[in-house]
């Protein structure tokens, strides 16, 4: 059955449909302004389903969820403030349509802040599957609310920013906007520094932590594997978090 029979034959009844029966079966979308350009968007009553940018929005809705459409007269609230700030939290998702293990990655990933960056093995190793680094960028890649889970700050060890549902243009450039210094992460990367610590606090971070920001050149010292720092006397960093297993 395609949509618009869908949407017909529910139009037909000869009584009207219980309240709700729509949004159970069909989700809502909107247009509206984002930070890469227009996005469409798809949400039900959970929660913002799936972002789209670019043409195809109803074909790939359709592929992916089998849902039908219905223009909405206003977005949901938080959409709008959530593209804006990069900040989603209190914004509702809808991540029915995911694996268990890509809705734990996805979560995780939700919680990086803006301006911050993690390599995808410590996603992995924050879901308990320190192995699954490929896993891991295989379930971002169908991460289906991109820019409000921020998938686009999962990048590799090498300080290259790496694939992105977006393009590789469009992660860097959001990266950039936020304020990572790409080309230190790759200068640093090509010194095997993936850890920055402060002998003042004895705590080793990630270099874009807010943390690691902070620390002056004179106290800086920098680490390529976590187990290094920790034989160094340095105790992770209880903001960011680093975990093994460390870049090769």
């Amino acid at each position: 059955m395609t949509e618009d029979s869908l949407i017909a034959g529910l139009a037909a009844l000869a009584a009207e449909p219980p309240d709700g029966l729509l949004d159970r079966i069909a989700a809502r979308w909107v247009s509206v302004p984002g930070p890469i350009g227009e996005l469409s968007v798809a949400f039900t009553e959970q929660g913002v389903a799936y972002v789209h940018a670019g043409d195809g929005f109803a074909r790939a809705h359709r592929e992916r969820f089998g849902r039908p459409l219905l223009p909405a007269a206003r977005p949901p609230a938080g959409l709008l403030p959530a593209l804006r700030t990069g900040k989603p939290s209190g914004l509702r998702l809808d991540l029915r349509g995911a694996s268990d293990f890509q809705r734990d990655v996805l979560e995780v990933v939700r919680t990086i802040p803006r301006g911050e960056v993690r390599p995808y093995a410590w996603v992995a190793a924050r879901v308990g599957r320190p192995r699954a680094v490929r896993a891991v960028g295989t379930a971002l890649g169908h991460n289906p609310v991109p820019l409000l889970i921020p998938c686009h700050r999962v990048t590799r060890s090498d300080g290259v920013p790496g694939d992105y549902v977006f393009g590789a243009a469009a992660k860097e450039g959001l990266l950039l906007a936020e304020g990572v210094d790409l080309d230190r992460l790759r200068r640093l990367a090509g010194e095997r520094v993936f850890y920055l610590a402060s002998d003042t606090t004895g705590v080793v971070c990630f270099p874009t932590c807010h943390n690691a920001r902070r620390i002056t050149p004179a106290h800086r010292h920098g680490f390529r594997s976590l187990a290094q720092a920790r034989a160094a006397g340095y105790r992770p960093c209880r903001t960011c978090r680093p975990a093994q297993p460390d870049p090769v």
